[in-house]
């Protein structure tokens, strides 16, 4: 088979940046782009509906416990293209849903497909194509997914203003299942052979090598480790009171007498101060 003349881990790394933006339907920045029609259309109060994101969230948070396995036996190419067909599906049926049990089932699902499974085989991705220069890696993939949610978020909420939440969310919904779930059936490829990974001089250091050995660690010893509970404490802290109050950006500006297109704009300024700190 003829070599491609480029190094194929960087079209993943596009992929895997699209992947993640693909996520955005069942994340608390997108949710946030409806919550306030969601609530009007289905007569929900807001300490209803963040009861039922909490639950959701931490429901949701499970697929991430199967969505390795999966990977492992099935691969990210199949995953990829069946996770993301899944979560256009849901967003579909969210879209077309007036039963608030329904829709409680449905963000489950959102949250479990898309901010969990999803985003595992997102993350993934580079780590299979790339050893030594991976960090330079996620640091493209990082300003991809940058652009990715900057142009997304002004896009979806210009489409919610003007035309509803249930149009947008269908027509995000057919997105998924018509271009990029087969654009990642298309574009992800298993990882690639050793030997092209020392062509590309992406090896790892052999261990007893005179470059030293990598550390790497089996879940449960990760689980022993205080550094593990450190950041994984610190960042779920962080992220509780960043999805409460993003659930709610647009009522919390709404107080204050803002648009809804502030709540968008603000969307983007944090992906773009999240841009410039990658860089």
């Amino acid at each position: 088979m003829q070599r491609a003349p480029f190094y194929y881990g960087w079209v993943t790394v596009g992929m895997a940046a699209l992947a993640m933006v693909a996520t955005l339907p069942g994340r608390t920045q997108g949710l946030g782009l409806i919550t306030e029609p969601l609530l009007k259309d289905l007569g929900v109060d807001r300490v209803g509906f963040a009861q039922m994101n909490l639950w959701a969230t931490l429901i949701g948070s499970s697929f991430c416990l199967v969505t390795g396995p999966l990977l492992d036996r099935f691969g990210a190419r199949s995953l990829c293209a069946l996770v993301t067909f899944a979560l256009g599906g849901v967003v579909l049926a969210m879209s077309g849903t007036s039963s608030v049990l329904l829709m409680g089932g449905l963000l489950v699902l959102s949250r479990g497909l898309g901010q969990n499974a999803l985003s595992v085989v997102s993350l993934t991705l580079p780590g299979q194509w790339f050893a030594r220069r991976l960090s330079f890696a996620m640091a493209m993939y990082s300003i991809a997914l940058s652009i990715g949610f900057m142009a997304a978020f002004p896009i979806v909420g210009s489409a919610v203003v003007s035309g509803g939440w249930r149009p947008a969310w269908a027509t995000m919904g057919w997105c998924l299942i018509l271009a990029v779930a087969p654009l990642g059936w298309l574009l992800v490829r298993p990882s690639p052979p050793r030997r092209e990974l020392e062509r590309e001089g992406e090896t790892l250091p052999v261990a007893g090598g005179s470059s030293g050995a990598s550390h790497e660690y089996t879940w449960r010893a990760a689980l022993r480790s205080p550094v593990f509970w450190i950041f994984a404490l610190a960042s779920s802290v962080y992220n509780l009171i960043a999805s409460g109050v993003g659930l709610f950006n647009e009522s919390i500006l709404a107080e204050r007498g803002f648009e809804a297109g502030i709540y968008h704009r603000s969307l983007v300024i944090t992906a773009l101060t999240s841009l410039v700190g990658t860089f």
